[in-house]
């Protein structure tokens, strides 16, 4: 509900409350069946967050990021056993799940360059001042890349800008190798992993990560302490493992890390690389790129640092070592429930890590104080005699930094008995001052919208919803991007708000990808300075409390947000679900499909003329020698009709359930236990046992991680990347496994809208 800002500023606690009351309002069938329980919900959600507490999140984050809490350290085990005890403090039940997985710690490490000049790295991130925290380093273990090959390599440096494939294709156009050599690539442009995986690939000896001041240092603001901008020595720890592939411990992949399960040996675990791989800071990059000779590169690969950016190969030659101790480290899981009253077998799950790389105050205990707020509220309505309706699972998990390592453990230790009961998974990582960011399962966008609409924005004063749409559309004026535009046209108006569908790069990757479980994630962000820091010394509580959000008043945003969706599924008469934006959604996404082939078969077709004419020889700088692409292959004419027609039945079946759905609310029927057991697991039906082609742990297929995207998401991703590689027939195939999948969902949500028109009980 939009108001004038001067109606506003005359009128801002009736208007923030009639704007909330009439939110909810106007879906409060959804939840009840009834007028009695639509108030007695709007009465509860006001209970619960009269106990949210921004004093209380400032508290719990400064005693849990007081010291370094990567897996195996001690402060890690003492956190887990902080949060235990505040669970069992506020009348859960809760335990702790201990899990045994690989982490290799570093021992010792060294990178020099031994020519032309000498200079060795610093690999060292010193105390800043007025940040007591950063001082506090005792227990750290020094900037490293998790998963990478221990080693010890010697070679010419080649510079390979983000080294993503594209990256590689122009190398080899300006006839530059990295192979025998090192890499050294910039963050950006994709997830890290990718980076010394592409380089391993294409025959490198070891790969080297920095941060450019372009991306998250000088380039963009001031740095810390000034700013809150990466500082000259800062560094971007993180994990290479190949996640693409499978997320969690390397050596248990699809079972649970329990003490006795079976292990691969270390040279079976495919999520290991064979090269070792460091993460540097810009100060420590600074001498080995101006070393370098060669060509000049392209604007597009040049940073912010004063040197004029080169490929190599040399005349930087480079010694980089590694050595780690290989052993297994315990996860602590911290696992509290709720049992629900009358569906105590429907879970509705929330959970946030609790490991960093170092302090890890944003990322990701911004976000886990902000659930230990809910968790709090929900103890404290408990106590009043409320239990929900369903229960309610919350989850801290450990081992998210190195590999999603403690959700995905406790996923496939417990997956049948997950995908018999839950429901919903709830995710959040970080969490900041700016907009709400939310992705998921796209059968809850319309409860998200209505939670949205609910939740007032603590800058301005209006919903939640409002500012995201008000800035979806500021986005899409101007030089915005196609991408922009359309979410700009779709914000207009007073339709819901679009969500993302989902990755890869936190803890619901187990849950919707490996077992399909519907899944949302949540979190603010966008007007804070923290990307600065992601994964330093320098992620600490001062830095968060000045940078991130004072006041933590967007943490207890994200409580209600995160709370307010828990209490409705948790309470809801039936599933409060909503089909025809999951069926326009697919629609969407089949379109794109139709318009990549298209796209591919006009490229192939204007490179092939742009050959036979030898018009890239002719267009070079001849002191400059720029070999032609080579020669792609004719895109042929793909069958996406099996797809296209299941999405078209899907369109029918998701109107029809909406429909009979509203019209037994307006007839104040009564749920049915029948229909809540066909939409429990409706999402699973749109997984596939054999996975995604070459990794069939991800078995989801209508959203994937890119397997050359890592963190970015692919819809309909059997499709898509197989269109993308060229690998015609395995679109043909996919396209059919996808079809199938969505036609058993609409079969499943045929069976539903049977119960609702017939009344059953």
């Amino acid at each position: 509900m939009r108001k004038t800002l001067k109606l506003f500023s005359l009128t801002l606690p009736a208007l923030v409350t009639a704007m909330t009351l009439a939110a909810e309002s106007a879906a409060s069938d959804m939840y009840g069946f009834t007028a009695a329980a639509a108030n007695a919900q709007r009465a509860l959600e006001t209970q619960f967050d009269a106990q949210l507490n921004a004093t209380d999140q400032r508290e719990w984050m400064q005693h849990l990021a007081a010291a370094p809490n990567h897996v195996g350290s001690p402060h890690d085990k003492a956190n887990a056993e902080f949060i235990l005890a505040h669970f069992k403090e506020w009348g859960w039940d809760a335990h702790i799940e201990r899990f045994d997985v690989l982490y290799p710690t570093l021992q010792s490490h060294t990178l020099e360059m031994i020519a032309p000049q000498a200079f060795k790295a610093k690999l060292h991130e010193p105390a800043v001042a007025g940040d007591a925290t950063s001082a506090n380093t005792a227990n750290a273990l020094p900037p490293y890349s998790e998963y990478g090959a221990d080693g010890d390599v010697t070679g010419e440096l080649v510079y390979v800008n983000q080294g993503m494939p594209d990256d590689y294709l122009r190398l080899a156009r300006v006839g530059v190798s990295v192979k025998g050599r090192i890499a050294i690539a910039r963050y950006g442009g994709g997830w890290r992993g990718l980076k010394p995986k592409l380089a391993q690939e294409h025959g490198a000896i070891g790969c080297i990560i920095y941060s450019d001041p372009k991306d998250d240092g000088y380039g963009i603001g001031d740095v810390y302490p000034k700013g809150g901008q990466r500082p000259e020595d800062g560094v971007q720890r993180g994990s290479v493992a190949d996640m693409p592939v499978y997320s969690g411990d390397p050596l248990t992949p699809g079972v649970g890390a329990s003490k006795n399960a079976k292990r691969l040996g270390l040279a079976e675990a495919k999520t290991i690389l064979k090269i070792p791989v460091l993460p540097i800071s810009y100060g420590d990059a600074k001498p080995m790129l101006a070393a370098l000779a060669g060509d000049v590169v392209p604007p597009a690969w040049r940073g912010a640092l004063p040197i004029t950016y080169h490929y190599g190969p040399g005349p930087a030659k480079i010694h980089l070592m590694i050595k780690s101790e290989w052993s297994q480290k315990p996860v602590y899981d911290v696992i509290a429930t709720l049992r629900g009253r009358e569906l105590p077998d429907e879970w509705i799950v929330r959970g946030n890590h609790q490991d960093g790389w170092v302090f890890g105050a944003w990322d990701p205990l911004a976000g886990n104080v902000a659930m230990l707020s809910e968790a709090k509220a929900l103890g404290a309505l408990l106590k009043t005699g409320w239990r929900p309706v369903r229960s309610i699972v919350y989850a801290s998990w450990d081992g998210e930094e190195p590999g999603l390592l403690g959700s995905t453990e406790w996923v496939e230790e417990h997956a049948a008995e997950l995908q018999r009961k839950a429901l919903v998974y709830i995710n959040s990582d970080t969490n900041s001052r700016g907009f709400l960011d939310v992705g998921g399962s796209h059968a809850i966008q319309h409860l998200v919208n209505e939670v949205a609409a609910g939740v007032t924005d603590p800058q301005t004063g209006v919903s939640v919803q409002s500012r995201l749409r008000a800035k979806r559309q500021v986005d899409g004026y101007g030089t915005a991007t196609d991408a922009q535009r359309a979410a700009a046209k779709q914000a207009s108006g007073t339709a819901d708000l679009a969500i993302e569908a989902l990755g890869s790069g936190s803890d619901f990757t187990p849950f919707l990808q490996h077992i399909g479980i519907a899944t949302l994630n949540f979190g603010f962000g966008g007007e804070d300075e923290q990307d600065g820091v992601y994964h330093s010394i320098y992620d600490t509580f001062e830095h968060y409390e000045r940078f991130g959000d004072p006041g933590f008043v967007y943490g207890v945003a994200l409580s209600k947000i995160a709370g307010h969706t828990v209490l409705r599924l948790a309470n809801a008469a039936a599933p409060p679900l909503r089909f025809a934006d999951l069926a326009d959604t697919l629609s969407s996404y089949a379109r794109e499909l139709h318009s990549l082939v298209d796209s591919k078969r006009d490229s192939s077709a204007s490179l092939a003329t742009l050959l036979d004419d030898n018009a890239f020889k002719l267009a070079a700088d001849p002191t400059k020698p720029l070999a032609a692409p080579p020669r792609e292959d004719v895109v042929p004419y793909l069958d996406l009709s099996p797809l296209d027609n299941a999405i078209a039945t899907l369109k029918i079946s998701a109107a029809a359930y909406d429909s009979a759905f509203a019209k037994a609310l307006a007839a104040g029927a009564k749920p049915s236990a029948q229909l809540d057991a066909l939409l429990q697991g409706l999402e699973q039906t749109f997984t596939n046992t054999q996975g995604l082609p070459g990794r069939d742990w991800y078995r989801h297929l209508i959203y994937a991680p890119g397997l050359y995207t890592g963190y970015g998401v692919k819809t309909l991703p059997g499709v898509r990347e197989a269109i993308e590689q060229r690998q015609w027939a395995v679109a043909n195939n996919y396209s059919t496994l996808t079809a199938k999948a969505i036609e058993a969902y609409g079969v499943r949500l045929n069976e539903a809208t049977k119960l609702l028109a017939g009344g059953a009980q």
